[in-house]
């Protein structure tokens, strides 16, 4: 299961997204927003990545203008890594070496088709693990330590 969230700005790109995820029958949650009203992007942010660290779902995707804010508010939640990515090679190092459990994407800043081939890499790259689970773990270590 995806979690899928967005802000005003968002809307389109995730309704391609969700017709990605049909295509690939792909299960996901929709938690917002579905108005092109300003809406605030932590709030979204943060119901994904509560979605996923709950284990709800397995990964999260969330939009916002530049991906920016949506993913720092993502991150405040324990446990969550969420990767704001404008290439597939991010995309795919994210989960190879971070094991990034959220994609964020900008919606302002990428066009539609290299936005959905990003998903594609991320849906699709797994986790390396050895030395990089060791880093991610040190990573975590942080996150501990600063709660």
């Amino acid at each position: 299961m995806i979690a899928l969230a967005n802000d005003h700005s968002g809307i389109a790109l995730k309704e391609e997204i969700k017709k990605l995820l049909d295509q690939r029958g792909l299960e996901y949650k929709d938690f917002g927003t579905n108005t092109e009203a300003s809406v605030d992007y932590p709030i979204y942010g943060e119901s994904v990545a509560k979605a996923v660290v709950s284990g709800e779902c397995d990964r999260g995707i969330i939009i916002c203008g530049t991906g920016i804010g949506i993913s720092i508010a993502a991150n405040k939640v324990r446990g969550a890594r969420a990767a704001l990515c404008t290439d597939c090679f991010m995309a795919e190092m994210t989960r190879r070496h971070n094991d990034a459990n959220i994609l964020a994407l900008g919606a302002r800043v990428l066009g539609h088709g290299l936005a959905l081939k990003i998903v594609e890499t991320f849906l699709d790259t797994e986790f390396e693990g050895g030395r990089h689970a060791r880093r991610v773990d040190i990573i975590s270590a942080i996150e501990e330590r600063s709660r």
